[in-house]
């Protein structure tokens, strides 16, 4: 290894890099460009959680005087600084795309956004009376004598901050109101009397009335911005009964929380700047002037307005085999294990396993964890007619799930005045396992029908995420899911699983097991191999465990679609290892792992990333995947994975990434885009079965 060079890449910067790597999609001229505009949006969406939640916390620990070192050896204050030099060169890469990349292509097909001294007179008078009659009415502005009377205005909300001439000459001091923008109301205001689209945006119209709210008074200058509050607010478990009230008052506590950031619009006097530090308590790095609309999050809308189909990716709906339709859900379990890779494959038996427990009569008992749920979820839908019928309900809800904590509180309420036993997770840890469990009296006897998944019990996002779903009736499978059920909700005894491994137990140690044995085969003159997919990886004990494994001579891929804190390619260290990451249409969530064991492969799903939060702080689920068509199909997707070339970039042992490129066309691997063919090939190729099946017998003609 070369001297000097830390063994870990900072979490954070390597962040960092794969927000860059989501705008890189945004910048791709082979991408349609309201596909692109949607990339652009998720940067900053993204970029929002990572001031609430990371950069908040390191502003908590800066403040609180703690300056220790993280496992690349930068201190606190050392990521600060450089999370803010980075930060800000891409928010500018940011705006430069929206302009360039976007804007300006979109506005070749019609679809544009106007200034005020844009507008036609018919458009001007419209959007006046916009402004009179839907706006002004419902808008307020706040006088600030003085900066500590700024209010505390929510996190990520637009709002005007408007400096008044003073009409006193003998007065020098600005005086200064806040205009806070309403959240209802829409940002895009469709404009009349043109062809195509136009668009003026709402802190616009409001700017250009802006004198209506201060009669007598001449406005010196009204500027957009938007606030970053800390997110990272922690809740102390004292007692389990109290967990709802705590979260309730942890959502209450974001809106009074620092500010970690200030968006605001290029060309701001120093005047009003002064007043923002002020008033803010700011540093110079946590202001970001931006050379167009703040908050890029908000553009996620306009990707999504109906129409314009050309200006898309073509669609790829999900697959769902003929059987799938057509048999009861129990039949099909009870005969065959199925493993669904969604999007690809339609998430619809997922759900009809839920509801068809809810309506079958022979059903006793349904066991569900829900952790981030729709908004008119279809799965709390049916657990709510499965109580009613008199099924025992158990709906394992975790209040913790960080930004979906109101609507999960509100999915508990709900689910308890069904009659549904709705736990509260386990103190101290947050519920992330994904597994559904279905009690059922047969002929035969009782049978038990169990769902494991890498993603949430979610329709929406299954659409949008890549994850895969394993179901089965088998025993072993179903009593493991039976005792994790009764260890979650109850006080059993942890105890060995046959099929499972759980976090915080058993998981970290079941994984380095794994990848110790792979070592040792290696050391031994065996193939040592393992192939990984995740999310992210920051876990030093597993890192280490890998870079032992690289040594020894073991063959490592790891598909790591986000944050990466190991360095790959390290003579010496980890020059067996390689480390791609792809970002595409779908965002990859899944987690798969597949360990060599001697030509006799172990391939296991998991809830987990690679990440002490998820080994120590989370209850998870690393389920083996025996059946032979599943597990051979889960090592297709893994090959697969690690062949892409169009959208999989390889992390560099410095921390940087490198677009992989085929060496010819006929070279190309899109990876998604050979998942969702092979999704329909085998369901024309299932249809053709069935008609075959089915086809009547017709009578031979006779000769001639």
């Amino acid at each position: 290894m070369t001297t000097g060079t830390p063994e870990f890449i900072s979490r954070e910067l390597s962040w960092l890099e794969f927000n860059r790597r989501v705008l890189e999609e945004a910048r791709d001229a082979d991408v349609p460009v309201l596909e692109r505009l949607k990339f652009l949006a998720i940067t900053g969406s993204n970029l929002d959680e990572f001031f609430m939640v990371r950069v908040g916390g390191l502003w908590q620990l800066r403040r609180a005087g703690k300056n220790g070192r993280d496992d690349s050896g930068l201190s606190v204050e050392e990521q600060i600084t450089e999370i803010a030099r980075r930060s800000h060169a891409f928010v500018s890469d940011q705006y430069a795309c929206l302009t360039k990349n976007i804007l300006e292509p979109l506005a070749t097909e019609g679809i544009r956004i106007l200034a005020m001294g844009q507008l036609s007179p018919e458009q001007s008078h419209y959007t006046q009376r916009v402004f009179e009659q839907e706006i002004y009415p419902v808008v307020t502005p706040m006088a600030l004598p003085e900066p500590s009377d700024f209010p505390l205005l929510p996190g990520l909300g637009v709002n005007l901050c408007v400096r008044l001439a003073s009409s006193d000459t003998a007065s020098v001091d600005p005086r200064f109101a806040i205009i806070a923008l309403p959240r209802a109301a829409s940002r895009f205001i469709a404009l009349p009397g043109a062809e195509g689209l136009q668009y003026i945006l709402l802190e616009e119209v409001v700017r250009g009335f802006v004198e209506r709210f201060f009669p007598g008074n001449t406005v010196a200058e009204c500027t957009a911005f938007r606030i970053t509050r800390n997110a990272d607010l922690r809740v102390t478990e004292d007692l389990a009964g109290d967990l709802l009230a705590q979260m309730r008052e942890v959502l209450e506590e974001r809106k009074e929380s620092d500010c970690v950031r200030i968006e605001v619009s290029q060309g701001v006097s120093k005047t009003m700047m002064s007043f923002f530090t002020s008033a803010l308590g700011l540093e110079e790095d946590m202001v970001y002037e931006v050379s167009g609309p703040v908050g890029l999050t908000a553009f996620a809308k306009l990707a999504s307005m109906p129409g314009h189909d050309k200006l898309r990716w073509e669609p790829w709906p999900p697959k769902m085999e003929p059987e799938l339709q057509s048999e009861s859900i129990f039949d099909l379990l009870a005969r065959k294990d199925l493993l669904l890779f969604h999007p690809y494959e339609s998430f619809d038996p997922v759900l009809r396993l839920v509801e068809q427990a809810a309506e079958d009569p022979d059903v006793l008992a349904v066991k569900q964890i829900l952790y981030r749920t729709s908004d008119n979820s279809p799965v709390v839908a049916a657990l709510v007619r499965a109580a009613e019928r008199g099924k025992h309900v158990t709906a394992i809800i975790e209040l913790k799930a960080r930004f979906d904590e109101a609507r999960n509180i509100q999915w508990a309420r709900a689910l308890e005045r069904s009659g549904v036993h709705v736990i509260y997770g386990v103190k101290g840890l947050k519920t992330h396992a994904k597994a559904c469990l279905v009690v059922r009296r047969e002929a035969a006897g009782i049978r038990r029908y169990v769902h494991f998944g890498t993603g949430n019990y979610n329709e929406v996002t299954a659409r949008m995420y890549s994850d895969v779903s394993y179901m089965t009736s088998r025993e072993d499978y179903a009593s493991d899911a039976s005792v994790f059920f009764n260890v979650v909700t109850g006080y059993s005894a942890p105890v060995n699983y046959k099929k499972l491994d759980a976090a915080p137990l058993t998981l970290r140690t079941r994984l380095i097991e794994l990848i110790e044995g792979e070592t040792q085969r290696a050391q031994q003159g065996q193939k040592g191999r393992i192939l990984a997919k995740l999310n992210s990886v920051t876990d030093s004990d597993l890192i280490k465990a890998l870079y032992a494994a690289s040594q020894a001579g073991v063959e490592i891929q790891l598909n790591v679609r986000g944050i990466c804190c190991l360095r790959p390619g390290v003579p010496g260290l980890s020059e067996n290892i390689s480390v791609i990451s792809i970002v595409d249409r779908f965002l990859e969530h899944s987690r798969i792992f597949c360990f060599h064991r001697g030509g006799d492969p172990l391939v296991l799903m998991s809830s987990a990333d690679w990440m002490p939060r998820n080994l120590d702080r989370r209850i998870e689920l690393l389920v083996a995947v025996e059946d032979p068509a599943c597990r051979d199909r889960l090592i297709r997707i893994l090959e697969t994975c690690m062949q892409d070339n169009v959208k999989g970039r390889k992390l560099m042992s410095d921390g940087s990434y490198e677009r992989i490129k085929p060496r010819s066309r006929k070279d190309i691997i899109r990876s998604q885009k050979v998942f969702y063919r092979a999704a329909q090939d085998s369901a024309a190729q299932d249809e053709n079965m069935r008609q075959k099946v089915f086809e009547p017998v017709l009578p031979a003609t006779p000769d001639r």
